[in-house]
Order: structure tokens, then sequence, then C-alpha cells
């Protein structure tokens, strides 16, 4: 269940109810991950109530007179009018897929849900965090054998006794499960992005941006993205169809801000202003979400080199667990290099002779704290944990109220 709690655009943030609004994420208007009040009880699938309510005492009209909030009309959700085309693929079926957080490595999977034309891939024995959508023409989706035709090393699913002389006919018969038929799988048509071309793409380290963008390269089903201005270390590559970018004048045309590429000055004025110093970040969000608006330190900012990683070490939303790494097979690690996902500035030193102490790689200008004062100084303003907005708070701030259900498209980590 979700409120929409802030519009920009085409684009909407949307907030968990009952949890910290450090969760909350920014989807497009259109976003398939997203259905009216009442599509879960219509379709079968399992909804996750407000923190704190019961599943089975949950109710659309109560809560909604409760809240003294309106259900967003169901003409807003273009994406439950597309056309289904029937596929071969089943809930139960195997397949062999790719894991997008190690992308070389291809594993025996499972479906495990099906929504209009997509699927969700599940890798057998693993977590659902590695879970993820696609359609039938997904190029990271193979039949049964495929691996092996190709002479490419499947991973079998973990603690599997027979890995070393993995059978996929045995494996069928052991599970009681089919193949996904091999005449379901849709080869996915080309693409026509080329190096040089410009768009405009979604800040992954702080989602409320976005920004000019170039292709600095391209495979099959893939381009590379670098953000202008920006260090080239941070170029990322993303799928052709990602919802994250988008055509050069998207912007303009939905109503939504563009920042412009980043000028050599801008990383010289923002160091001599004070503030956040890492090079290239304005102090505009920070690395605990929407808990707080804006940051002073390295050690808050999203874009420092330090924070690159920082959620994966953050609890789950729904079960409140940390992630054992010692659960986590060595060969599913991502490596830092991969990790990184957005336009981030090294966190640099800053020029000046200011440094408190010479062993502090950064410190805020402005006061003059070294980093851990000031970390300090932000933690002491957040101890009580962030709740969502009451509704008096919300109609102050203007900001749309409108519930929803939508899916969790990856794991949700607590702020």
């Amino acid at each position: 269940v979700l409120t929409v709690a802030e519009v920009c655009g085409f684009r909407i943030r949307l907030h968990f109810d009952g949890y910290p609004d450090c969760y909350d994420f920014w989807v497009n208007a259109d976003s398939s991950d997203i259905h009216p009040v009442g599509w879960c009880e219509k379709t079968g699938h399992k909804l996750h109530p407000p923190k704190g309510y019961k599943e089975e005492e949950f109710s659309w009209p109560s809560y909604l007179k409760a809240c003294k909030a309106q259900a967003a009309p169901k003409s807003l959700f273009e994406n439950q009018n597309a056309t289904v085309i029937p596929s071969g693929f089943r809930v139960g079926m195997k397949l062999e897929a790719v894991d997008k957080k190690n992308p070389t490595f291809i594993c025996v999977a499972t479906v495990t849900d099906m929504v209009d034309n997509r699927f969700l891939v599940h890798f057998d024995n693993w977590d659902e965090s590695y879970d993820y959508w696609c359609e039938a023409a997904s190029p990271h989706i193979h039949p049964v054998g495929w691996c092996k035709e190709h002479k490419r090393t499947l991973i079998t699913p973990p603690d599997y006794p027979h890995a070393k002389h993995f059978s996929w006919e045995k494996y069928l018969e052991e599970t009681s499960s089919l193949p996904a038929p091999a005449r379901a799988f849709k080869v996915k048509p080309s693409h026509g992005f080329q190096k040089n071309m410009k768009l405009e793409v979604v800040d992954k380290r702080n989602p409320v941006f976005i920004r000019v963008a170039t292709i600095v390269d391209t495979d099959d089903y893939r381009i590379k993205v670098h953000f202008d201005g920006w260090d080239s270390i941070y170029d990322y590559w993303t799928d052709v169809d990602s919802p994250d970018i988008h055509p050069a004048g998207w912007c303009t045309k939905t109503g939504h801000p563009l920042q412009p590429p980043l000028s050599p000055l801008e990383l010289v004025e923002a160091l001599e202003h004070g503030g956040c110093p890492t090079a290239g970040c304005k102090g505009v969000g920070h690395i605990k979400r929407a808990r707080h608006i804006g940051h002073h330190s390295a050690v808050s900012c999203p874009y420092s080199e330090m924070n690159l990683n920082k959620e994966s070490l953050l609890p789950d939303r729904l079960s409140g667990e940390m992630p054992a790494a010692s659960l986590v097979p060595r060969n599913r690690k991502v490596e830092a290099s991969e990790r990184s996902m957005s336009p981030v500035i090294n966190d640099r030193k800053c020029p000046s002779p200011g440094h408190i102490d010479v062993k502090s790689s950064a410190h805020n200008r402005s006061s003059g704290k070294t980093v851990s004062e000031t970390t300090k100084q932000e933690d002491a303003e957040s101890k009580s944990p962030c709740k969502k907005p009451l509704l008096g708070d919300m109609k102050e701030k203007k900001t749309p109220g409108g519930v929803l259900q939508a899916k969790d498209s990856v794991k949700n980590k607590e702020c």
C-alpha cells in the first residue's frame, strides 16, 4: 500500500504507508509496477498492508476513510489497458537466466509469477532480492539447455547435491517441473542507439534528478551512458528499455527539471563556497534518502566514495534483518566497479589548508568542523525515526495523496 508523496512532471515519488520515508522511490507515471486500489484482490496477488495492520483485517474502504484519503483513479493506470499477448510461459516452469547483479553468471531459474505480458524470474534456492520481471523477448533469459549448447557455465542452485554432474532431465524430475518451451522465447529487435547520441537519464544516486548524458558505447541490448561533466569512471551500462532513460527534450515536454552538464568552473565553485566537499555535489540529497533534505559532509553525501555501496549494508524493510554476508557465496557478490551505477565524483581532498585534522579527507568548510563532528550533529538532528508525514502536513506542503498498490521491484532496505 502506497501514497503518492510528490509529483514532478511525468514522474511520481511513492511512499510505503507506515514505513519511514527513506524507502520512498520514484517511478514514471506509466510504470507497470503500480496498480489501482483493489488490483491485488482482483488478480489473486498478496497485498502487504501498511505497517501495523494485519492482512486479514485490512480493508480498503475502512483504510481510506481512516486516512481521509482518496484512491488514485483507475483512469491514471494506462498499463492496465495493455493488450495481453499469450505466451508459452507458465508459473513453475524452469529456464536459464542471467543474474543481473552479476551479469557473467547464468543460473537455474523458475517463473514464479505472471502479470500481463511480464513474468517474474526467481533463481532457485536464492533469496528474492535477485528476482526480476521481464518479457518473453528479454535477452537475459534462455531455454533449458542453452548453456550446454553454447558452451557456457550454468550456475546450479546453492546446496544442490548433484552440482558437479547437473542434469536438467534429472532436476526437472526431482522438482516435478516443466521447462519453458523454446518457442516461448522471442528475439528482441535491435535498437537504434549509437555512440555520441545525447539523452536524459535519471541519476540513481539521487533519483530526484534527471541529468544530461551521452552514449559512449553500445552492445546488442544495452547502452553505456556518461553524465556530461562528470568523471568517466562512473559511466555505466543500462538496458535500452530502461524506464530511467529518456530522449533529449523529454524533461521539457513533461515539465520535469533537467540538470545541465557540470562545468569545470562549477566543480571549483562548489569547493570554494563551502558545504559538501565532494566535487560536483551541491549538497542536495542525503545517504539516508528522504530523512534529510540536504547534507554538508562526505559522510552524508550520496555521491561520496565512502557511500557508494552503503545500501547493501542496510536491513530489509519488511523483516528488519541485516543481510548476512556469510550466507552469500563469494561468487554472488557484486564487484565495486559494477555497483557504481551513477555519476559519482571521487571524494577529493579540499585544496585549502583549512583541515582541522590532517588525517581527515574532508571537512565542512562553512563551519570548520571535521566530518565526524558534522556527522554527529546531523545524526543528533535525526535521532527520532523518520515518520510518514501526517495528512495535514502533506496538504500544507501541497503534495498529492492518491493511494495505490505497487510491487517491490527491488528488495527495499531500511534507512
